[in-house]
């Protein structure tokens, strides 16, 4: 358990998380056994030599920066250059780290950018990012003051992505990656003040089933975050690809807004409204050397850049927010 036993420590001194924790210790276990990824060995010797660097602070914003070049010795810094290729492809970021600057797929800042003055203070909350990536927000929301932050992500990458920049920074508590997704998490367990879903329920084959479940991991009184792609149309536009959307196979529903506020309404939320509907541009999402050979100009109709190559309306993202009665 060595890659988890400080996490499983520090929720076990927390009594909101102890219901979780029956489940968790043995998932942990069993994931650790099952050695997920065929990289899994190289990743783990990688992050133990990154264990041995210097740790530098904290500098949360836009990049997120942890240390300076001046901090390591340049053969440091290109040991940790090589070591963070070898966990690509980075969708999320941008990241600076001890000099290496990280061009992530995403400019994830846009997105945090959009919500973070219109959600529920974050202070001393305990916040759940479900589908987390390699945890960009939730250094953000470390930022905005939340007492304790859990990602679940099932890409193996995307937690050893995680674990490198964990490994960098000092005296850092109160942030934890779990290689798990929604449905493995108990139900009802009513733990968290806020909880985010950000690009995940366009991939769920049941949305409604995800929202009931995100709604039942919140506290009575707490706030679901929630960001999708989303359609032109009224309350009953839902577009339900035949094959693609932007070059993904696993698209299933992708509602219009006036559709996801009924979703919200009829899956027991509370006051569900839109705060932001934006189209994804080239800024936000961009080829990157890092690893993420195509992106969003490649997902477009080169002679319509208003549709995507399958002929559907190009990407445009709304985030809403809803409270659990």
């Amino acid at each position: 358990m060595e890659l988890f036993g400080k996490d499983l420590a520090e929720l076990a001194g927390d009594g909101r998380m102890l219901t979780w924790l029956g489940t968790l210790i043995p998932q942990m276990e069993e994931w650790l056994a099952a050695r997920p990824h065929g990289n899994f060995s190289r990743w783990h010797a990688l992050l133990e030599k990154i264990q041995e660097l210097p740790r530098g602070e904290l500098r949360p914003g836009a990049r997120i920066e942890v240390g300076s070049a001046e901090d390591i010795t340049p053969e440091q810094q290109k040991f940790l250059r090589s070591a963070l290729k070898q966990v690509q492809p980075w969708r999320k970021g941008p990241y600076s780290l001890f000099g290496v600057d990280i061009d992530s797929e995403w400019q994830s800042d846009l997105k945090w950018d959009r919500l973070k003055d219109h959600i529920a203070d974050l202070s001393g909350r305990n916040v759940l990012d479900v589908g987390c990536g390699n945890g960009y927000h939730m250094w953000r929301m470390k930022e905005a003051g939340a007492a304790r932050i859990c990602g679940i992500d099932p890409f193996c990458n995307y937690l050893f992505q995680f674990l490198m920049i964990r490994a960098l920074v000092r005296e850092i508590s109160g942030i934890h990656l779990f290689p798990l997704v929604l449905e493995q998490l108990p139900p009802s367990l009513e733990s968290f003040d806020t909880v985010f879903s950000m690009g995940v329920i366009y991939h769920q084959k049941s949305p409604v089933d995800h929202l009931e479940r995100l709604r039942d991991l919140l506290r009575p009184g707490g706030q679901l975050v929630l960001e999708t792609l989303v359609v032109t149309g009224d309350e009953h536009t839902v577009l339900t690809p035949q094959d693609r959307y932007a070059c993904m196979t696993n698209v299933w529903f992708i509602p219009s807004p006036e559709a996801a506020l009924r979703w919200l309404d009829r899956t027991g939320f509370r006051e569900p409204r839109m705060i932001s509907l934006e189209k994804t541009t080239s800024r936000e999402q961009h080829r990157s050397p890092w690893g993420c050979a195509e992106s969003l100009e490649d997902f477009l109709d080169p002679r319509d850049p208003g549709r995507t190559v399958e002929g559907h309306e190009a990407p445009q993202r709304a985030v809403f927010l809803a409270e659990k009665p």
